[in-house]
């Protein structure tokens, strides 16, 4: 692997024109301030123009001399820390812009202080001093890039202020602190810190530690205790006291040197650095409660290395980058933090982590000397060493992708690893580099050379970067400093750099295959951070970065398919991101004319998975064959998938059942036979399909229509059609396509709901209309699906059918595949129809025997125990009394609903013949009863009435229904269930049966 690319991401340089020599400097949204040395206690503000050009806006005085300085965008202040009289002040320098209009009025105030109107007029036309006095002195700051909240470290504590925007009045709105929360953090004095949307790091000079301050819902006596003054601190891990801290121990002249350790998550915890929160905000409604989670502690042992002594190993660029969601039209303005990294240095290593939804080191940078000072910005690591300007990648913006959609890593988006090696673009020289920050696209980098530096620099030497003409530095030259520059060097744009990365990595595509990927992987993550970039939308080079985003997946796909590498299978997502066609990518792999080019795995593998989707692309009739060739030569047992692409249709079916024929030499199956019939169809000749189709048994083909589903049905636009194969099988097999349909289903290769779509556009049928062929299939299906909730739907779709037809005299347009009997010898949801049911339809009216299939299937199915009957209640509405076959039905239903006596009356009413055989097949067990409670009543009862004219009423009263109650109850029963104004001769046989019966037991 290529360890160092000598590109060129720095571009012209200009000096900066200070008139003093820069102490501290640091950027702001468009300017630069520059903090003079303590011979002059003043910050010069200069606005930065496009190619670094600068413009003195101004300047103004400080306390004293700056020791520490930070810009905020939020707010857009500039906070310092300064010294007089050997003490320190922190102050925040509001509306600094006023002195660019010319105004020198400065106002002085304290943090917190209360405005008058009269006085806070005058805001608008002059600067702002806010002081924020502290009990300790201030040591580092930190101002947060999304809210502009600013953090200070003092000895043993942080103490965070709140920005705060106090509207005056209608048209005024100051910008003001409030002191909200300190954390006291034991025997730690922080040389660094840094703050973003409530993480916090801090680093000594050998430990790194990142918190973040967690939201908490509080209870109303814990808002009290809050309110009042300090939470309860958290214990020391095992005990350990606060007080007995090992990481500064001192005895006499001996030093203690800890371990090196890394704790990540929650077992960073156990660092036994206890943190006491102390909330100092005037408590009101909404008072944030905060408590402390721990990402990471990592401690250093001092350097042993050859590179330096034990006292020169700090740490030192503690840096929170965050970075922002890919932005979109909608939510221009609305960004939303993806994801936060924090980068801290050692002399000689650089050390990355991601801190977003868990924590883990990405990267670890090793350099080349001795570090000074470094930089971390979404697309590169600036480092300045004794000698050079060395810029990394990083692999921020593959983290953040990945934290963006955790899914990225499919067959539709890939994404450059995170583990990628880092490597270094540029190794620039420079005289004395001491001090470096960035802004945009722009490094600011100060320059102090030795004195020997200088006589040597006076030589004609090669220049380094090109220095414009009128770039001059403007500044009061004094014997007794040595040489200084404060330069701004303007980083090329990202498409000039991109540029750059593609040509190169061409150097690279036959010697090192895997620096040529490892190049366009630079150049691909280089574009995506440019995109993630909160102005994006804004950028001049929006259209310019998209296309280079899609140019640099086409590399990419292209470099998987062409090269022999272990993540082949990455060409496929990469081509889908560059939006390229297949014919597109044919037209850049294949070579016209070359009969002998290979074809590596990545090629096959897009080819395939590109072919094997439902398409709208269709390939013309020379590339089509091509990939023919191509798939004959590499992988010929795909060639019957390949051929029922959508993709595929402009082929030349001979020249396919050439190939066919080759391979089925080799391999034959019943898909491959399957494809040669599906060829014959289109080249109409139908005696090269039946000899095809007689190749296996009817149950063999529709299982290998399961190996290719696409041989009867594709999708366009996610529809499922019919093809020419099913159209065919419709007319002259329509069992086998059923079957084969039955099949699919079984095996997951079509829903239920897309079933109905074929079979419905197959026989060109409205969408209320359902066609008998579809009918089949549900009745087919039910013989073999296992599945409770697709039988209840299929129960309920057929019995609707069957309801549709009896009721509106619709018989079927093609002849069922089975019969009632053949669906009841093979189907369990089909029952045996009850004798009472062919009793009443035996006196039906002839009308009804056209329709006598769709009847006695429902009969049949209301008498198996499979369907709902609650359920299919709606379906069975249009059935009304009127006729035995919804007299049928209803008492089916009411005997299903258990409800026999509504039956019985139902019988009573419309068909007394048939209520007895009711009775003898549905009346048993517990409902027995109904025989003498219900049935007996009723039949006297109507004989009475109708007298002898009714012989059949008196024939089921004699016959069936005496002789069960007399052989069921005891005699008083019996006799206290006869009629008082009965014939003693006609119940006499069965009291004396009844009083046998007794005598017997």
């Amino acid at each position: 692997m290529v360890q160092l690319y000598n590109l060129h991401p720095f571009g012209s340089q200009r000096v900066v024109p200070c008139k003093q020599e820069p102490a501290h400097f640091c950027c702001g949204q468009d300017v630069l301030f520059v903090a003079s040395t303590a011979a002059s206690c003043r910050v010069e503000v200069f606005a930065v123009r496009e190619q670094g050009r600068c413009e003195a806006l101004g300047s103004f005085a400080t306390l004293g001399p700056v020791l520490r300085m930070a810009h905020s965008s939020a707010g857009d202040y500039l906070v310092t820390i300064e010294e007089k009289s050997k003490a320190t002040f922190l102050r925040a320098y509001m509306n600094w812009r006023c002195m660019s209009a010319g105004s020198s009025r400065v106002c002085v105030r304290m943090v917190g202080h209360k405005m008058e109107e009269s006085y806070s007029e005058t805001l608008k036309e002059q600067m702002s001093v806010v002081e924020m006095p502290l009990s300790d002195p201030p040591l580092c700051i930190s101002c947060c890039p999304v809210n502009g909240d600013l953090l200070v470290g003092c000895k043993n504590k942080l103490v965070m202020f709140c920005l705060k925007y106090r509207v005056i009045k209608q048209n005024l709105t100051v910008l003001d602190f409030e002191r909200s929360l300190i954390l006291h953090i034991d025997n730690l004095i922080p040389a660094e810190v840094a703050f973003c949307a409530r993480h916090i790091a801090i680093t000594t000079e050998l430990d790194v530690l990142i918190l973040k301050l967690e939201l908490v819902q509080q209870s109303a006596d814990r808002t009290e205790q809050c309110s009042q003054g300090v939470s309860a601190p958290e214990k020391a891990v095992d005990g350990g006291s606060p007080s007995t801290h090992p990481l500064q121990l001192e005895l006499d002249e001996f030093i203690i040197c800890q371990k090196p350790v890394e704790l990540l998550g929650e077992e960073s915890k156990l660092c036994e650095i206890p943190i006491t929160l102390e909330s100092t905000e005037l408590p009101t409604e909404d008072t944030k409660h905060f408590q402390v989670q721990y990402l990471l502690f990592r401690r250093f042992a001092p350097d042993q290395s050859p590179f330096g002594f034990c006292e020169e190993t700090k740490l030192h660029s503690l840096q929170l980058l965050p970075v922002y969601q890919t932005a979109y039209e909608e939510t221009e303005n609305k960004r939303k933090l993806l994801s936060l990294f924090c980068f801290f240095s050692l002399p000689h290593v650089g050390y990355l982590y991601s801190i977003g939804k868990s924590v883990e080191l990405i990267s670890t940078y090793q350099y080349s000397e001795k570090s000074e000072q470094a930089v971390l910005t979404p697309q590169f690591l600036h480092v300045i060493t004794s000698q050079n300007l060395q810029c990394f990648t990083v692999r921020c913006s593959a983290a953040a992708a990945r934290g963006e959609d955790p899914y990225i890593d499919t067959t539709v988006k890939a994404c450059p690893p995170v583990t990628l090696d880092v490597c270094t673009l540029r190794m620039q020289l420079f005289i004395g580099p001491r001090a470096i920050c960035h802004f945009k696209n722009h490094i600011i980098l100060l320059t102090k050379a030795d004195t020997e530096d200088i006589t040597e620099r006076r030589k004609p030497t090669r220049r380094m970067l090109s220095r414009r003409a009128d770039s001059i530095k403007s500044r009061t030259n004094s014997e007794s400093e040595p040489g200084w520059n404060l330069y701004i060097i303007n980083t090329v744009s990202t498409i000039q750099l991109y540029r750059e990365m593609v040509d190169y990595s061409r150097t690279y595509e036959n010697v090192k295959t895997e620096s040529c990927i490892h190049l366009l992987s630079e150049a691909h993550l280089l574009v995506r951070a440019a995109i993630m970039d909160p102005y994006f939308l804004k950028s001049d080079e929006k259209e310019d970065l998209l296309r280079a985003f899609r140019e640099s997946c086409a590399f990419l796909g292209d470099c998987y398919s062409r090269f022999d590498t272990k993540d082949y299978h990455l060409a496929l997502p990469y081509y889908r991101m560059s939006g390229l066609s297949m014919t597109e990518v044919l037209k850049r792999l294949v070579s016209e004319g070359d009969e002998i080019q290979t074809y590596e795995r990545g090629f096959i593998f897009y080819l395939t998975h590109s072919l094997n989707e439902d398409s709208n692309e269709e390939l013309s009739k020379e590339s089509g064959n091509k990939v023919l060739q191509i798939f004959y030569l590499t992988d010929p047992v795909q060639l019957p998938d390949i051929l029922c692409s959508p993709s595929m249709r402009n082929i030349c079916p001979l020249t396919a059942l050439k190939y066919l024929q080759k391979v089925e030499k080799m391999m034959p199956s019943v898909v491959l036979t399957l494809t040669k019939a599906f060829l014959a169809l289109k080249m109409g000749d139908l005696t090269m399909y039946e000899h095809e189709m007689d190749s296996y048994k009817e149950t063999t083909l529709a299982c290998g229509f399961v190996g290719q589903p696409r041989l009867l049905q594709q999708r366009k636009e996610g529809i499922v059609m019919p093809t020419e194969f099913a159209v065919h099988l419709k007319e002259m097999q329509p069992g086998l396509l059923v079957a084969a349909t039955v099949a699919l289903h079984e095996n997951s290769k079509i829903e239920l709901e897309e079933a109905d779509t074929f079979f419905k556009m197959l026989c060109n049928s409205s969408e209320n209309t359902i066609p008998q062929l579809l009918v089949d299939f549900w009745e087919a299906l039910l013989v073999v699906s296992s599945q409770e909730e697709i039988l209840q739907e299929l129960l309920l779709k057929v019995t609707s059918q069957y309801v549709w037809r009896i009721s509106r005299k619709q018989l079927p347009e093609t002849k069922p595949l089975k019969t009632t009997e053949d669906l009841i010898n093979s189907c369990s949801h089909f029952g045996l129809i009850v004798p009472w049911v062919t009793s009443i339809m035996s006196v039906g009216c002839s009308s009804d025997k056209d329709y006598h299939e769709d009847i006695t299937r429902l009969q049949s199915l209301l008498c198996s125990q499979s369907i709902n009957i609650a359920s299919a209640l709606p379906f069975l509405e249009p059935l009304t009394e009127a006729d035995n076959v919804g007299l049928t039905i209803r008492v089916l239903c009411n005997t299903r609903l258990g409800k026999y006596e509504e039956a019985i009356d139902q019988l009573l009413r419309r068909c007394p013949d048939a209520a007895v055989f009711y009775a003898q097949h549905e009346l048993k067990g517990d409902n027995q009863a109904l025989w003498w409670n219900k049935l007996l009543p009723e039949l006297c009862k109507r004989t009475r009435l109708t007298g002898n004219d009714c012989p059949v009423l008196i024939s089921s009263l004699k016959a069936e229904t005496l002789s069960i109650v007399a052989m069921e109850l005891e005699l008083r029963d019996f006799l206290s269930l006869l009629p008082e104004d009965g014939t003693a001769a006609f119940f006499l046989p069965h009291l004396l049966h009844c009083s046998q019966k007794k005598l017997l037991t």
